[in-house]
C-alpha cells in the first residue's frame, strides 16, 4: 500500500522522440538572433575555442546575419500557419505517426535541437507522462557529429540531470537502410512521373560540413556517398546519380563538389536540364526550398540552362511515414507487446 505523502506516478508507457534539427519563432529580428546564438554557439557545429569564436559570433555575425536570414526565411515561411515548413512538415509526421499508435503505449511528439519545442522540455513532458522507457529518432539519416552526435549530447545533458532517469534508445543512422533507400526511390518516381521528367541525370545534394571534420573521423561523406550509390542500384539503371553538397559558411573548404561546381559541369557537358534531391533533409527547410529550389533554379538557368527541377524531401508523405513507423517498430522490440 502507498503512503499517504507518495508521489504520483502514473502508467507506465513508450515515448518516441523524433529530432530535427530546429527553427526559428518568427522571421523577425529577435527570433533570428535568439535561434542563430543558439545554433552558432553549439560546440559541435563550431568547433573553434570559445575564446576565438565569441567574439566573430556575438560581434559580428549576429549583428549582421538575422536580418539577412530573416529575409531569406520569409521567402519560404509558411504565414497561414506562421511556421517554418520544416516545424509544420515535423508536426505533421509526430501526429500522422501518433495515429497508427495506442497513445496509452507508445507517445509519439517532435522536438528540435534548436528553437522550440526543446528536447529536454519533451523529455521532460513525456516522463512525467509515464513514458519510463524513451526512443529518440534523430531526423538525419546519414550521421555527423554535427547533427546526431548534437543531439545525443542534448539528451544526456538533460538526463544527467534527472534523478528518476527512462531508459533510452537512439535510432541508428539510416542512410543505408533499405526501408529508407525504397522511400527515396518511391518519392523521386511519383514526383518524376507528375512533371512527365524525362532528365536521366539527377544531382543528389546534401548539407555540406567542414572538410577538416571529416578528415578528423566524421562518416558523414561516405553515409552519403554510400546513400547515392544504393539509390543507383534501386533505380536499376534507369538513371545516373551524382553528388553535390551545399551551405557552405565561412572561408575554410568544406566538402566537394560544391552544388554550383556541379551545375557548371553540366553545363559545360551540354545537359541543360537539372533534377536535384536532398536525400539528406528529412523535411523541407530553409536550405531545400530557398538555397536549392529558388536560388538553385535561379543560378542555373543563368548559367545557361533550360530547366530546373526540385524533388521534394519525403516531408510527410504516405512513403515517409510507413518507413519512420518500420524504423520504430524495429527499434521498439523488446519494448512494444
Amino acid at each position: 500500500m502507498k503512503p499517504d505523502n507518495h508521489i504520483y506516478i502514473p502508467k507506465k508507457k513508450i515515448g518516441v522522440l523524433m529530432v530535427n534539427l530546429g527553427t526559428p519563432e518568427n522571421t523577425n529580428y529577435i527570433s533570428m538572433w535568439l535561434y542563430l546564438r543558439e545554433f552558432l554557439s553549439d560546440k559541435r557545429i563550431i568547433e573553434l575555442t570559445r575564446f576565438i569564436w565569441f567574439p566573430i559570433l556575438y560581434l559580428i555575425i549576429l549583428i549582421v546575419r538575422p536580418r539577412k536570414s530573416g529575409k531569406l526565411y520569409e521567402k519560404i515561411w509558411d504565414k497561414k500557419r506562421n511556421k517554418s515548413p520544416l516545424k509544420v512538415f515535423s508536426e505533421s509526421v509526430a501526429k500522422k505517426l501518433q495515429s497508427q499508435y495506442d497513445k496509452k503505449k507508445v507517445e509519439i511528439k517532435n522536438a528540435m535541437n534548436y528553437g522550440k519545442p526543446k528536447i529536454k522540455d519533451e523529455l521532460k513532458e513525456m516522463m512525467d507522462r509515464g513514458c519510463e522507457k524513451i526512443l529518440i529518432f534523430p531526423m538525419y539519416p546519414q550521421y555527423s557529429a554535427t547533427t546526431t552526435a548534437s543531439v545525443v549530447d542534448r539528451v544526456f545533458e538533460y538526463l544527467r540531470k534527472t534523478r528518476w532517469q527512462p531508459a533510452i534508445r537512439i535510432v541508428p543512422p539510416y542512410f543505408d537502410d533499405p526501408l529508407y533507400i525504397n522511400a527515396l526511390k518511391l518519392n523521386l518516381e511519383e514526383k518524376l512521373k507528375k512533371r512527365n521528367i524525362k532528365e536521366k541525370s539527377i544531382v543528389c545534394s546534401f548539407h555540406g560540413i567542414p572538410k577538416k571534420y571529416f578528415l578528423k573521423g566524421d562518416p558523414y561523406h561516405c553515409h552519403c556517398a554510400k546513400t547515392v550509390r544504393l539509390l543507383n542500384e534501386k533505380m536499376k539503371g534507369k538513371y545516373t546519380f551524382q553528388m553535390s553538397f551545399q551551405s557552405r559558411f565561412g572561408p575554410q573548404e568544406w566538402l566537394r563538389p560544391y552544388m554550383n561546381e556541379k551545375m557548371d559541369e553540366l553545363i559545360e557537358k551540354k545537359k541543360s536540364n537539372m533534377v536535384i534531391m536532398a536525400p539528406g533533409f528529412s523535411v523541407d527547410c530553409l536550405e531545400t526550398l530557398e538555397e536549392i529550389k529558388m536560388e538553385g533554379e535561379e543560378e542555373f538557368l543563368e548559367k545557361g540552362g533550360e530547366s530546373f527541377l526540385y524533388v521534394d524531401c519525403l516531408n510527410d508523405s504516405k512513403a515517409a511515414i510507413k518507413m519512420y513507423q518500420q524504423i520504430i517498430n524495429r527499434e521498439l522490440l523488446g519494448w512494444l507487446k
